[in-house]
């Protein structure tokens, strides 16, 4: 179903209302929730010359709640926590509040990397994971050719 007619020979406008009528406007209030509607956890992904280090800020967790795992060039970070807290107070009031929080973020692998070098560490609310590179994908110092 086409809302508007245009006019192809004017591109510039039509990338315009394509950006407009495109666009998932919920995805700016929804952006860190996953479809559980549990926050999902923020990552920065870096690159030095010999790894890459993904980084998850998860406070509050702790390395026992963690899943990482690599599969067919796909590195997986899971996390389930279930808390049950119970508090049984004069007789025949009871409350009890569960908590449980889940997410899964994927990251596919290039194939520059040494997967079964792959190794994690969770620090003061913060998981490492450290990709090594393969040592052909290594950037090599510059070499003088002498002429003869």
């Amino acid at each position: 179903m086409t809302l508007i007619r245009r006019n192809e020979t004017f591109p510039m406008w039509a990338n315009i209302f394509n950006d407009i009528f495109n666009h998932d406007w919920n995805d700016m209030l929804l952006r860190n929730y996953s479809q559980t509607n549990t926050t999902l956890p923020s990552v920065n992904v870096k690159e030095n010359p010999d790894e890459y280090e993904v980084e998850m800020a998860a406070p509050g967790m702790d390395k026992g709640d963690f899943k990482v795992e690599v599969n067919q060039g796909i590195l997986t970070i899971s996390s389930e926590k279930k808390i049950e807290n119970e508090d049984q107070d004069k007789g025949n009031y009871t409350r009890r509040e569960f908590s449980y929080q889940s997410f899964c973020r994927s990251f596919s692998l290039p194939i520059s990397v040494d997967s079964e070098k792959i190794y994690a560490k969770y620090e003061n609310g913060l998981l490492k994971v450290v990709i090594p590179k393969r040592e052909e994908a290594k950037p090599k110092p510059i070499r003088m050719i002498d002429i003869e």
